[in-house]
């Protein structure tokens, strides 16, 4: 358990436009100092008005979920975000949970990214996913039924141009040769791609081609003791290295009487250590102030340590 890696979710969205988003900053600043791991933040790029089917399994939704705004909700564009947030931080990786890579184009997503590992000295994680929402593919000119493909090769190109110094990259939709793109990620091999999905065959095969990690999503996510052996033999039967397959999932909070038991929270840790889970995504609400924020966090951070050995 010693490699576990902890990770914070920092809201960039609101229900209401909150007047200043200075502390999604202040929270940041507080994860870095801290010692939290990783930060990651969410992406969406419009909302249609049919929200209910994220609550649909069979388009990518969760049974029973909800969005925690309305259409008119205020969300940050997540590269821009952590671009800001590299800027004033110093160790924390900067992180997606998760980004619907299909709707940039790839060539430009694949410079956003070099460039912000570079800016960042090399603290980019990419978490991605193919999303729930069709409006929200139209919205881009999209056909949201090849959104898994269209992920696939928006991924290819990034890896191609991260990787290749004269790349060439062909498909139906897209054709290039003899391209050059620099800078280059800091990170040997590129940025590093955590695929969000339920197990299946083309996720898996995804992670095969692509993943550093899975990013358990649904049923799988709630309980990942059942679906990380069943996701390695898939990643295996496609190809990959599922033994290698690094694992980030919530660790559930407990509560007692209102506030967070962190004794109890952290007996929850060792039995998905022990499954595979190698980093630990923790939702934890914060004060929106650094200060704060600091006190909350040191105390997981503290905790979590001692129940991981580090």
């Amino acid at each position: 358990m010693t490699a576990a890696r902890l990770t914070v979710l920092v809201p960039t969205y609101a229900a209401e436009d909150p007047g200043t988003w200075d502390h999604v900053f202040d929270v940041a600043r507080a994860a870095d100092q801290s010692g939290i791991d990783r930060i990651v933040v969410s992406d969406h790029v419009v909302f249609g008005e049919n929200l209910e089917a994220y609550g649909r399994v069979e388009t990518g939704g969760v049974e029973g979920g909800r969005q925690p705004t309305g259409p008119d909700g205020h969300w940050l564009e997540p590269l821009t975000v952590l671009a800001a947030v590299a800027a004033q931080t110093d160790r924390v990786r900067l992180g997606t949970y998760i980004l619907l890579a299909a709707l940039r184009r790839p060539v430009v997503l694949a410079k956003q990214l070099a460039t912000l590992d570079v800016l960042s000295q090399g603290r980019v994680d990419l978490g991605v996913g193919i999303g729930w929402q069709q409006e929200e593919y139209e919205a881009a000119g999209l056909d949201f039924k090849a959104r898994g493909r269209l992920l696939d090769q928006s991924l290819e190109v990034c890896l191609t141009l991260w990787r290749e110094q004269c790349a060439s990259f062909a498909s139906p939709e897209l054709r290039f040769e003899g391209i050059h793109s620099m800078p280059k990620p800091l990170q040997t091999g590129g940025v590093p791609i955590w695929v969000s999905g339920r197990c299946n065959k083309p996720v898996a095969r995804r992670l095969a081609r692509f993943g550093s990690g899975w990013i358990p999503w649904g049923d799988d996510a709630a309980d990942p003791v059942a679906s990380i052996p069943r996701m390695r033999a898939e990643v295996d039967a496609a190809g990959g290295d599922g033994a290698a397959l690094a694992v980030l999932a919530p660790l559930p909070l407990q509560r007692q009487h209102r506030s967070l038991d962190l004794g109890a929270t952290m007996d929850r840790l060792p039995p998905l250590a022990e499954a595979g889970v190698t980093d630990f995504l923790v939702h934890v609400p914060v004060p929106e102030s650094y200060a704060a924020a600091q006190d909350v966090y040191s105390e997981l951070v503290t905790a979590f340590r001692a129940a991981t050995g580090r």
